[in-house]
């Protein structure tokens, strides 16, 4: 595939988008900025906003499941009419809010809006994406789902017991097409999919943008077998929300239309709820959960798969070692993608599927751990005889690898049919979808904040912080949901407020109350990275433009970068994981570095190149 061959004016600075001096307002530059860099700093600050959000739901589930009934210390004043406890329906309500504003409003803004719009100009020398407008809306129109969201707390009876959705974040009809199913059916669950519907707008705009900007805007020398990682992943992620995406919002729009206009896409005839007239139609509810899970599961990739990426390049740098297996972790991140179009039945298995398209299923998603065990030995093997650097970069990244392992060695359990059927309603999903999707995700966040925070502020992050923070959180997560499996093999439901109305339940309730301590403990940790970012964006120490010797092309600007990222055009001469090269006398290979002497003018690099 073709790059940009630059012309003589832009090697000699890009242009009208040359480095610094643009004199715009702080409105501008800041708050409504076409600057991919900006962009991706407020796609971060608002989702570790929704994160602590997120996170504060969930421990008002865990503090339900631990002390069942009990009044709820500090916001129990809020819920006074009902004596500061948390009723069954608030309960569903607390469990859908918290998973829907984790997946749509943190993970997958997180990478692919914070990191994605941050690195990828950045990584393949390009000066902004290719459609800035379009990106600075991919952003704003993110906060018109978030108002979606918050009105559904309070548009349906007033903040309180019956207050928004409570259908879960899989919005299964009947309760999410039926107003009169549930008290959150209502309204609540209308201003619900309104935001899941702005959410898709927002990440299809970048989408298209991270898609042509990689295509079309890479630096002389970025062939496609050069670009780190982390791009590939971003690549990758951004073709899976382009086809994957189209699904979920048009099934959305039926959705709504049942509800409003009187379709019966999702409602089947005769069906009787809460004393209303029978249903008139001949939908089927199954219908919802094919369109759904055709999004969903590659949804769960668009959640993992930049994160993959981004852990590659940082254990290679902090192993100082080249990527162990470069092109074989492209094509696994290639497989695992389009694997992740075919397997949405598996999380149908207790539908009452032909057992023959049962078996397609379970075959196709167990050969989702080959690619998937392909990445773990190449991350093993990259570190094995490494010089490794036991920062907080590197702790967090063997945290995601270590946590992906476990959650995806459960996830082989649950991809059998036999199996899955037993466990499918349980704790032990939970706690699989928490290790892949919390653990390994956030670890690599985590790891990506401490790695790039250089490049995004010009200084550095508190080391010994930074390390509290990942043990605090280590501990914390695994304290909270390893113990989930067990629950979940002791056949603990999902989705009951009170579980222990079964007696057979009754003895996990101290396992219960260990993991909301353990909950309450990682949740307090993010206090610690919080402060720390907030502290060392003012007084970090100041570093220079490439405080980790690493490779890639983003650490031959300035930082931070400049309006146009670099002084000059780089061009590109090798693959970025040139680490402890025979014969050097540095351990790194600036990706920018020629051969042999290094060009005096940009013309003479321009011809290095050709």
């Amino acid at each position: 595939m073709s790059t940009i061959t630059p012309t003589a004016d832009s090697l000699a600075g890009h242009g009208d988008h040359a480095h610094g001096h643009h004199d715009i307002g702080f409105i501008r530059k800041y708050v409504f900025s076409t600057d991919h860099k900006i962009i991706g700093i407020q796609f971060l600050f608002t989702t570790l906003l929704m994160l602590m959000f997120g996170g504060f739901l969930a421990l008002g589930v865990r503090w339900q499941l631990a002390f069942p009934w009990e009044t709820m210390p500090i916001f129990g004043q809020f819920f006074a009419a009902q004596g500061g406890q948390v009723s069954p329906e608030f309960y569903t309500m607390l469990f859908t809010m918290h998973a829907t504003v984790m997946i749509f409003l943190v993970i997958i803004p997180v990478l692919a809006g914070a990191f994605g719009n941050f690195l990828i100009p950045l990584m393949i020398g390009a000066d902004d994406m290719a459609f800035p407008v379009l990106n600075m809306l991919s952003y704003w129109f993110m906060w018109p789902a978030i108002m979606c969201f918050g009105a559904s707390f309070f548009l349906n009876e007033g903040f309180g017991p019956n207050a928004g959705p409570a259908a879960g974040w899989t919005s299964y009809p009947l309760l999410s097409a039926l107003v009169e199913a549930a008290p959150g059916s209502g309204t609540a669950q209308f201003w619900w999919l309104m935001g899941v519907t702005l959410v898709g707008v927002s990440s299809m705009m970048g989408s298209v943008n991270y898609m042509t900007t990689i295509i079309n805007m890479r630096a002389p020398g970025m062939t496609l077998f050069r670009m780190p990682l982390t791009i590939w992943a971003m690549f990758i992620t951004a073709i899976l929300q382009a086809f994957a995406l189209p699904v979920l919002t048009a099934a959305g729009f039926m959705l709504m239309a049942d509800r409003l206009l009187g379709t019966c896409f999702f409602i089947p005839a005769g069906i009787v709820v809460n004393n209303a007239a029978p249903t008139v139609g001949g939908g089927q509810p199954l219908l919802w959960q094919h369109l759904f899970w055709f999004y969903s599961h590659p949804a769960v990739y668009i959640m993992l798969l930049p994160a993959m990426g981004m852990v590659s390049d940082m254990l290679a740098c902090m192993s100082r070692k080249p990527i162990f297996g470069y092109k074989p972790m492209v094509y696994s991140l290639a497989a695992i993608a389009g694997l992740g179009f075919i397997v949405w039945g598996h999380h149908m298995f207790t539908s009452g599927m032909n057992p023959a398209l049962g078996m397609t299923f379970m075959v196709s998603t167990i050969m989702i751990a080959l690619p998937s065990a392909v990445k773990v030995f190449n991350w093993i093997g990259t570190m094995w005889g490494g010089r490794l650097v036991f920062n907080t970069v590197m702790l967090n990244s063997v945290g995601f690898v270590s946590m992906f392992i476990v959650g995806g060695l459960s996830g082989i359990f649950m991809a059998a049919v036999p199996v899955d059927i037993y466990i499918h309603d349980t704790y032990f999903i939970v706690a699989h979808f928490h290790y892949v999707l919390f653990g390994a995700t956030l670890f690599g966040v985590f790891a990506g904040i401490t790695f790039w925070f250089p490049k995004m502020f010009g200084r550095m992050m508190n080391e010994p912080i930074g390390q509290l923070h990942f043990l605090l959180t280590f501990i914390g997560f695994n304290g909270t949901f390893f113990p989930m499996h067990l629950l979940g093999i002791a056949g603990m439901p999902r989705r009951y407020a009170d579980p222990y109305l079964h007696p057979y339940l009754e003895h996990l309730l101290p396992m219960n109350q260990f993991m909301t301590i353990s909950a309450i403990l990682m949740g307090f940790a993010q206090f610690l990275l919080l402060g720390n970012l907030a502290y060392s964006i003012f007084f970090g120490p100041k570093c220079g433009r490439n405080p980790w010797e690493a490779n890639g092309l983003e650490w031959v600007a300035p930082s931070p970068p400049g309006h146009g990222n670099f002084e000059t055009v780089p061009v590109c001469y090798r693959g970025p994981y040139e680490y402890s090269a025979p014969g050097r006398d540095e351990d790194f290979w600036l990706q920018t570095e020629p051969p042999g002497p290094r060009p005096e003018t940009p013309g003479q690099a321009a011809a290095a190149s050709s």
